[in-house]
């Protein structure tokens, strides 16, 4: 166990807390309950700080560390105690207090050995005295889930594994015949007409394939599948570069995710658990994903799917690798996708987050390819329900993804809708890693406010290295003279967009079940739309059919979801295929008073348990738009935002927060240009500007209007952003 123990205040604050904590399981019921100053999701424990406004105020100029600005701090070379404290001294006189520990290369001990976990110890104790935090990045680089290479050496069958085509084409012409051996792996065959496109699955019959082919010029396709994994990039490949050696997981298996909880985190807990949930803050996981050639496999999967599609994928799993795939065999790859994407959710991500709950700690992982949800989906299938259990979502911005001049960024919006969807109160960014050319301090802000504004809450920089050689990892904008400002600035921001609940109530049904049967132009329409949302002042959620299935609670007209958001009006994009069961929640929701907007569809595949048994049903709306734009019909059917400028101006965008006494505004000219509005803000009360920067507070000028507003002049210079808090309880 760790060489330090809590103190006797630490003692007495963690029975306080059990105590609270009890007494508030105790109130929590199904759904959300208030419970004096925080909000309490009965059904995920989390608990949603809710403060007053005189609270805020309080707390704003030095707000609690666990809100500071993050380093992703890598250890390469021999990081000793002397290393570690030197650079934790520099962090915390830069202003900042949270560390993302990374292994690295040639740190004097092999990752995962004893001598790795002393190292920790170390760095776990001296963070507490400096009163520091550390979240333990769960791998030895990335991506998570090989441990560093102890799941090839030790437990090979748990390896991840794909489905492949299986050898060249066989060709034959009607008449001619085949009779194959054929090994184990070959697990499904399929005859493709080349005349006509036509599909006919052949029968494999202890290990032999037999056939004789009719009329026409016919391919045969087969499927294996094989131990294959995606590249990693780990602390013991001398190169540093990435290679498949040293196999991650298979992400569809529990017992897999099990062991490798087994060899990271619960050796983590051996030596310094006494420290889970108090200096150590949680566990962070990088990317997990397919990366690789091939369709996600696993020995459970025939049996999976027959029980979720009540069919048999066996036969039709060769037709998956068929360039010009037949409607059919369109509708099974859904349902294919649909199934695997379920089990990475619930037998990966879900089982390191319930660990992490067990263990008093936040799960903080992101994925791949965020800003194109495309490849994102190819890998990782469902980005949504990867991120339901997962307590604090993320993304990643280390490619130039945002960058001063270009277009306008939303994935941030992914992840900090599913932290808003289902309870957790915060969402990350890893950000600036690969960044070429790298940004000055002024354009690192701004690409870090354009994530904030998209509600972000929690801000990792990445990388920043150890001191082992004598050269500090505060280089670049890090070493501007100018970056403790801009830390607490971060610090004060992340405090503030962390309290109450977000408080748009429109939300944005995301197509991806239309993506899965191949309309990949759902994806392109889906993002000028919101786009489009974002620039004329209506903040939204984007949220998938699970959340309208199961996971939100319908209330008087609203759908509510468990951080206690109330959903007024939904906005169905352009899409081909819909749940039934959202279908009729959303009728409910409709004849309860909810207001539905159905952007460019007529008729869509109504899906009840498998995508190849659905047909095409027509259905109607509130409000029906046949173009797929978003025309002046949805916007004047959209109620009036809550942030109101008197002119159009699309690079002003906001963030509202609601809290227990106050409604919170961030707002952020994104442009290089001045702007000079009048605004109208939803909130009753003073008006109060809260600089996050200097940390002084101000009052400003505001009118009541009529419906519950007060107006207010805003002046934003190039590139700012302020904060504004309206209460009727500021003296």
């Amino acid at each position: 166990m760790s060489k330090f123990k809590p103190t006797a205040v630490c003692r007495y604050a963690n029975g306080l807390l059990s105590l609270l904590l009890f007494t508030w399981l105790f109130l929590a019921i199904s759904g959300c309950q208030e419970v004096k100053s925080g909000i309490r999701d009965g059904e995920n424990n989390s608990l949603i700080s809710n403060p007053s406004a005189s609270e805020i105020l309080q707390e704003f100029a030095d707000p609690p560390v666990e809100y500071s600005l993050s380093f992703y701090w890598g250890w390469d070379g021999n990081v000793t105690g002397e290393v570690m404290a030197r650079d934790m001294d520099t962090f915390r006189d830069n202003n900042v207090h949270i560390v993302s520990l990374e292994p690295g290369y040639e740190m004097g001990a092999s990752y995962l050995s004893e001598g790795w976990f002393r190292k920790v110890d170390t760095a776990v104790y001296l963070a507490k005295e400096r009163d520091m935090r550390l979240y333990l990045v769960d791998e030895g680089k990335y991506p998570s889930g090989f441990a560093g290479g102890m799941i090839a050496s030790k437990v090979p069958e748990l390896g991840m594994k794909i489905l492949l085509p299986y050898d060249s084409l066989i060709t034959l012409k009607g008449g001619e015949t085949i009779s194959l051996t054929l090994p184990g792996e070959v697990v499904s065959a399929v005859a493709y007409n080349l005349e006509d496109n036509s599909i006919i699955t052949l029968e494999i019959k202890k290990g032999l394939l037999n056939w004789q082919a009719p009329e026409g010029e016919w391919n045969i396709v087969m499927a294996r599948h094989v131990l294959r994994s995606s590249p990693t990039r780990s602390v013991n490949n001398p190169s540093r570069g990435k290679d498949p050696s040293h196999a991650l997981i298979d992400y569809l298996d529990a017992s897999a995710t099990g062991k490798f909880i087994e060899f990271t985190h619960e050796e983590y807990k051996k030596y310094v658990g006494d420290e889970f949930g108090e200096t150590i803050l949680g566990f962070r996981g990088d990317e997990p994903d397919y990366s690789t050639r091939g369709l996600p496999w696993t020995p459970a999967l025939f049996e999976e799917f027959k029980k979720r599609k009540g069919y048999d994928l066996q036969p039709y799993v060769a037709g998956l690798f068929i360039e010009q795939l037949t409607d059919e065999l369109r509708r099974v790859k859904a349902d294919y996708w649909n199934v695997w994407s379920a089990l990475f959710a619930d037998n990966f991500f879900k089982v390191q987050a319930d660990w992490c709950a067990a263990h008093n700690m936040d799960y903080l992982v992101h994925l791949n390819h965020e800003e194109d949800m495309i490849k994102l989906i190819r890998s990782e299938g469902d980005l949504f329900r990867n991120l339901h259990s997962v307590q604090m979502p993320g993304v990643d911005a280390i490619w130039h993804q945002i960058w001063p001049g270009e277009v306008n960024p939303l994935f941030p919006k992914y992840a900090s809708s599913a932290a808003h969807v289902n309870g957790h109160p915060r969402s990350f960014t890893e950000s600036f890693a690969a960044y070429s050319p790298r940004p000055d301090l002024d354009q690192a802000k701004w690409i870090l406010d354009q994530q904030l504004v998209r509600g972000i809450n929690m801000v990792e920089v990445m990388f920043v290295a150890a001191s082992s050689k004598g050269e500090s990892g505060m280089r670049g904008w890090l070493a501007d003279e100018r970056f403790p400002d801009v830390a607490k600035y971060i610090h004060r921001s992340c405090y503030l967009l962390s309290q109450g609940t977000p408080a748009a109530k429109l939300a944005f049904l995301y197509p991806l079940s239309s993506i899965w049967l191949g309309d990949l132009s759902a994806d392109s329409t889906a993002i000028d739309i919101m786009q489009g949302l974002l620039d004329a002042q209506y903040d939204f959620d984007v949220i998938d059919e699970q959340a309208i299935e199961s996971l939100m609670t319908l209330h008087k007209g609203s759908f509510v979801n468990k951080s206690c958001q109330s959903y007024s009006t939904i906005i169905i994009p352009p899409l081909t295929a819909l749940s039934s069961k959202v279908i009729d929640r959303l009728a409910d929701f409709q004849s309860e008073g909810g207001k539905v907007i159905s952007i460019g569809n007529d008729s869509i595949l109504s899906v009840d348990k498998s995508f190849r048994n659905s047909e095409l049903t027509p259905f109607s709306w509130n409000i029906e738009e046949p173009s797929d734009r978003l025309t002046p019909l949805v916007m004047e059917a959209l109620d009036e935002s809550d942030f109101v400028l008197d002119r159009k101006c699309e690079f002003i965008k906001y963030n509202h927060r609601k809290l227990k006494d106050a409604d919170l505004y961030f707002v952020f000219n994104e442009s290089d240009k001045q702007e000079e509005l009048s605004v109208k803000l939803s909130g009753a009360g003073k008006l109060r500007a809260l600089d996050a920067m200097s940390g002084q507070i101000t009052d400003v000028p505001a009118e009541a209007e009529e419906g519950g507003y007060i107006t207010t002049n805003l002046k934003l210079d190039p590139w700012q952003t302020r904060f504004f808090l309206i209460s009727e309880n500021l003296n």
